[in-house]
């Protein structure tokens, strides 16, 4: 009997049951490609999950503080802003001290590095004599170690530890990858004890004692590393600093709903903790990473949504991911990066694993849709900027991507796009539901690769359409636009055949698999397809029904999988939690076709639903019905922030507001609900100029600002 590959015969990581080390209140901090995970103390325990990350390396994997032996006690503890917490700590009982005698501060911010300042106060009523003990370690571990099994590298790592106490210095070597973790320390250590530095501190009445901790990180050629700050400016939010730049040029909020007030106000701040710089030609560019923690690094599918989500709130977004997911699109075959020539990228690693070629993603090209949705947006910069000279510099990406779509994109020659990694470590789904037991039957069964999946075929549709309009536009190729709109309308038209199931008052099958199999479970794909227009409108009131059904719909949003469904997991990855940036798409596919009630459901929901998660719409959360809880109940593991979750309000702006761009003028077509009122946006950016708009239930305007 011949062998059949399916998705889940791909290795998989072991995984660690996370997040167990750092408890409920651990504190992460990030900016750009850097983040710190610690307990509600501060410290990183050894052997914990917790580190100081950059560029997928672990430059610390301990750091903890005592005094006189004993861990300190939490009062209070949190982020300040994302890249800034603070730390408010006393001691517990010691020998001859009673507990809460000792005030003790930590401020911790990330800019060119980590810093970290700690101060003590004495409240005793005599002098007192403690030891402050820093405790150090680093294991240098991949991002991928970190999240599974930490190969010991303790052999390869020398220390050259300055002995006046002034600094640390961890060193190591792996052929051709090197790292380094110095720690500078202001004032020195009175003692390196091992890898700890300890003070030995006499206290008067009411005295203050301080030092400065720094431990700098090293940038990438092409990296623009983040802007140097002293202790007051990273906590002074009047600071003039990228935040405080960016946060005068994006749109401004005004709206009667004070909830929608907040929940934007959170993204934008999350999205700027997120976004990265980086040269290119001359030009700096502004690029997202994914998110936190395990996905801060330049991916396809993730940083290509987002920039599409994001458009009403300004053109430079998207600009960076076009560029720079075109400098890295494939020009050859190779089976270990799943590369073929046109694609787009998956995954952008730098790490040791990755460097030394035992990890795939330098860049690694795991993925079906990418290709497609970098073509979608290159076109929606267009209608929202009228560039066309960008364009026409970018026409060769494009006609790549095309040739990819129409020469590798369809493994099993069925016509349609679908995917099955040739990589030993390939990812064997390579949609957006990318888990090993992501794409599953309405039984739970496996299905066979090839597996062309609904959204990308809806994705592929749209692509060629835009594509088209743009070769009647800035491309000037009349002939290549005859031909997509003729390749598109056949694409529907067999996708609407070969997709639509019958049973259950019809719906559209998950994907088809390599034996031509219909994938039966019914998902929130669906959704997807009312955003890409691949669903005649005949259908679109039968695919609306289905989303809002209570199997579907959870009160707090879309599940990924139906509760009818074997398959069905309201933990599971892909199984039927609720993603905000899937709901985002499928809300905006509602208002395409009319369904504006329906799409304001979903949004009011997502508002809602961030009222437990301090505003922020985490990258998902369970899919238990809303009558299980008075919130919904978190995903164990969801990235916070992640870019597309955060983008997704902007985009539930746009959909409430109606606003599209069409022959270089701001439309609006608004529906909104009594419970927002009213949504006034300034300084949108469009065409190079900006715009004013204001809606409400009853009236609404757009025009140019003043």
């Amino acid at each position: 009997m011949p062998l059949v590959a399916r998705a889940g015969d791909v290795p998989a990581e072991t995984g660690r049951n996370l997040p167990p080390e750092l408890g409920p209140d651990a504190v992460d901090v990030l900016e750009s490609r850097t983040f710190m995970s610690s307990n509600a103390a501060g410290d990183i325990p050894a052997g914990s999950i917790g580190g100081l990350v950059h560029d997928d390396t672990r430059f610390l994997n301990r750091w903890e503080v005592t005094v006189s032996g004993a861990p300190l006690l939490v009062l209070r503890s949190g982020k300040v802003e994302d890249y800034s917490a603070a730390f408010f700590l006393t001691n517990p009982e010691l020998p001859g001290l009673q507990a809460n005698t000792i005030g003790v501060r930590r401020q911790r911010f990330i800019g060119s590095g980590l810093h970290e300042r700690i101060e003590l106060q004495s409240f005793a009523g005599e002098p007192v004599s403690i030891q402050l003990r820093l405790a150090v370690g680093t294991d240098f571990a991949d991002l991928f170690e970190i999240k599974d099994v930490v190969r010991d590298r303790s052999h390869q790592i020398t220390r050259s530890h300055a002995p006046d106490g002034s600094q640390l210095d961890f060193t190591y070597r792996n052929d051709t990858f090197e790292a380094r973790t110095l720690v500078l320390t202001e004032p020195p250590a009175d003692q390196v004890d091992g890898d700890a530095l300890v003070w030995e501190l006499h206290l008067a009445p009411n005295q203050e004692w301080r030092c400065d901790l720094r431990v700098p990180l090293r940038y990438d050629q092409t990296d623009v590393a983040a802007e140097r700050r002293n202790f007051g400016e990273a906590f002074d939010i009047d600071q003039d600093d990228f935040l405080a730049r960016w946060q005068n040029v994006k749109p401004a909020l005004q709206t009667d709903s004070a909830l929608l007030g907040e929940v934007y106000h959170k993204s934008t701040l999350d999205l700027t903790a997120l976004r990265a710089e980086i040269r290119l030609k001359h030009e700096t560019l502004v690029l997202l990473s994914a998110g936190l923690p395990w996905f801060l690094t330049l991916f396809g599918r993730d940083t290509l949504i987002t920039a599409y989500q994001t458009m009403g709130g300004g053109p430079d977004l998207a600009r960076g991911a076009l560029l720079a997911l075109a400098k890295y699109q494939s020009t050859v075959f190779d089976d270990f990066t799943d590369q073929e020539p046109g694609k787009i990228l998956h995954e952008y690693r730098s790490g040791e694993l990755t460097q030394l070629g035992l990890k795939p993603h330098n860049p690694y090209y795991g993925t079906a849709d990418a290709t497609q949705l970098w073509l979608i947006l290159l076109s929606e910069y267009w209608r929202w900027t009228g560039d066309d000279q960008f364009v026409r510099n970018l026409r060769d990406n494009a006609y790549a991507a095309l040739r990819w779509i129409d020469e590798h994109g369809d493994r099993n020659n069925d016509g349609y796009v679908d995917y099955a990694t040739r990589s030993s470590q390939g990812l064997g789904n390579q949609c957006w539901r990318d888990s090993w037991d992501g794409i599953l039957f309405s039984s739970g069964a496996m299905p066979v690769l090839p597996i062309a999946t609904c959204e990308i075929q809806g994705y592929t549709y749209d692509a060629k359409l835009r594509l088209a309009e743009l070769a009647d536009g800035p491309l000037d190729d009349p002939t290549l636009a005859q031909r997509l709109r003729t390749e598109a309308a056949e694409l529907r038209a067999r996708f609407n055949h070969d997709f639509w199931i019958d049973d259950r008052g019809g719906y559209y099958a998950l994907g088809l698999d390599g034996d031509s199999r219909r994938i039966d479970t019914m998902t929130s794909n669906m959704g997807q397809l009312l955003w890409s227009g691949i669903v005649p409108a005949e259908r679109a009131a039968v695919v609306a029904g289905h989303l809002m059904s209570d199997h579907l719909f959870s009160g707090w949003g879309v599940r990924t999988t139906s509760t009818d469904d074997r398959a069905y997991n309201p933990i599971g990855y892909h199984r039927g939690t609720v993603w905000p940036h899937d709901n985002s798409l499928i809300a905006h596919g509602l208002a395409r076709y009319g369904f504006r009630e329906e799409a304001n459901r979903i949004i009011l929901a997502m508002l809602e639903a961030s009222r437990s998660s301090a505003y922020r719409l985490p990258e998902a959360f369970s899919g238990y019905d809303r009558s299980f809880g008075r919130a919904p109940v978190p995903y164990p593991t969801a990235c916070n922030p992640q870019a597309w979750a955060s983008a997704a309000p902007i985009l539930f702006i746009r959909t409430m507001l109606g606003t599209e761009p069409r022959n270089r003028q701001l439309t609006l077509d608004p529906k909104i609900p009594p419970e927002i009122g009213r949504i006034r946006m300034t300084n949108v950016s469009a065409f190079d100029t900006r715009w004013e708009i204001e809606a409400t239930t009853t009236n609404s305007y757009v025009r140019l600002a003043d």
